[in-house]
């Protein structure tokens, strides 16, 4: 008997209790949707991280602060007090802003000064009180903090610029109905009033124009502003301060040649590190995140991976019993000059049929289940992420699962197997 012969065989086989091998199945189906969904998980989520990095994340930018010691880890507590160190802002003999962990003016100009880096801007926090167009009404605002390290997904409009000092804004497509805009092209050009309270609570007016409008995405929750306008912003918050107030900004903008290699890009992280400057990049930052959502994935697909390892289990017990059931049949088959090799073959097929069919079921269901529960949550609550589909199914992942369900059923065959092919022909035929 050859290959093939013995494949179908196996086949046959298989069907021979109909009940034991759909409840064999049944277990492998379980374990094939479980790791067929939480791998679509990790692809969708993955995919979307990737996608928010690589379009919208600004290659030519680092975000820096003061290092002030090793960074701590999740579950580490405060670093020990150095009093060299963390000199109180305003203090005799301190320079302004002096404070542990935050740059001051001579920061940036050390920044600006290092090898590699083109420009360097204070990113200073605003927090404008409200925002108004054609005296429609005024409405709270949130200003992007990520507006220096990305790009925005520009529903309409243009990237912000720094051409003259005209104050530019972009403002969320989730702003145009409730300041007045029929859509995102009718809000390109259009003047808004920006209110911002100083130092005494005394509020001032500001105008910026409408240069684009942004889709709704992970790095893009909040308007954003040029350069230009969130400096006269910053300088009307702090108008008014005492005297001598220390001034100090948490993290820099350093921007490099958008054309500089990695490696290019780890020497100025060196060199700013040298000097006491922590620099990270967009895709550094993210990269926290994940890691956790590798994790997670990876402890979902372990409860997949228990539900495969007892469907083995069954695998084990159906072809134990299968042997048991059949042992004048494989004497009468060792009699006739069947060898070792291929009754070992002929149970393990068996096994291996049973992991694809079973992987096979499991595979489309989760697709199929996934593909609509995706869809749903893409219209529904997660309408605002353009782009994400929580669930993805990439021909890979999906090819991989399916053959590791299938190694699992060959290696539970391999103890029923080998038992089958050491079967004495004569004992076998007297088996009763």
């Amino acid at each position: 008997m050859n290959l093939t012969g013995i494949f179908r065989t196996a086949v046959g086989n298989t069907f021979r209790s109909k009940l034991r091998t759909t409840l064999t199945v049944t277990a492998i189906f379980i374990g094939a949707f479980t790791l067929t969904l939480t791998s679509a998980l990790g692809t969708g989520v993955a995919t979307y991280l990737d996608v928010q990095i690589a379009g919208f994340g600004a290659k030519d930018v680092l975000a820096v602060t003061k290092t002030t010691g090793p960074e701590p880890g999740l579950g580490d507590g405060p670093a020990p007090y150095d009093p060299a160190v963390a000199t109180a802002a305003g203090s005799p003999g301190a320079e302004p802003g002096a404070s542990a962990g935050v740059l001051t003016d001579k920061d940036l100009e050390s920044i600006a000064g290092t090898t590699g880096v083109l420009e360097v801007n204070a990113v200073v926090t605003v927090m404008p009180r409200y925002i108004e167009h054609d005296r429609n009404g005024k409405f709270q605002l949130v200003v992007n903090e990520a507006t220096a390290l990305t790009k925005a997904d520009l529903a309409a409009g243009q990237q912000l610029s720094e051409d003259g000092n005209e104050n530019r804004t972009l403002l969320p497509s989730s702003y145009l109905e409730t300041l007045g805009f029929d859509d995102a092209q009718s809000a390109i050009g259009e003047k808004v009033t920006i209110g911002i309270s100083d130092y005494t609570g005394a509020m001032h007016e500001v105008e910026a124009t409408v240069t684009g409008v942004q889709n709704l995405t992970l790095l893009g929750v909040g308007a954003r502003m040029n350069q230009s306008l969130t400096e006269e912003l910053y300088a009307l918050q702090t108008l008014g301060e005492p005297a001598g107030a220390a001034t100090g900004y948490f993290t820099a903008s350093a921007h490099f040649d958008p054309g500089a290699g990695s490696e290019q890009v780890e020497t100025l992280k060196a060199d700013l590190a040298d000097q006491g400057y922590t620099a990270r990049t967009l895709a550094d930052q993210i990269g926290i995140f994940q890691t956790i959502l590798t994790g997670i994935i990876g402890v979902l697909n372990a409860f997949g991976v228990i539900a495969l390892l007892a469907a083995g289990i069954g695998i084990i017990n159906t072809l134990l019993m299968s042997v048991q059931e059949r042992t004048r049949e494989i004497g009468l088959m060792k009699a006739m000059g069947m060898g070792k090799g291929r009754i070992y073959a002929l149970f393990s097929f068996e096994a291996i049929f049973i992991g694809l069919l079973g992987s096979l079921i499991g595979a489309a269901a989760a697709i199929t289940t996934g593909t609509i529960i995706s869809n749903v949550l893409a219209d529904t609550i997660l309408a605002d992420l353009q782009g994400l589909r929580i669930l993805q199914f990439a021909p890979v992942p999906v090819g991989a699962i399916i053959l590791l369900v299938m190694l699992i059923s060959f290696l539970a065959a391999t103890l029923p197997a080998r038992r089958a092919s050491r079967q004495n022909p004569i004992d076998a035929l007297r088996y009763e």
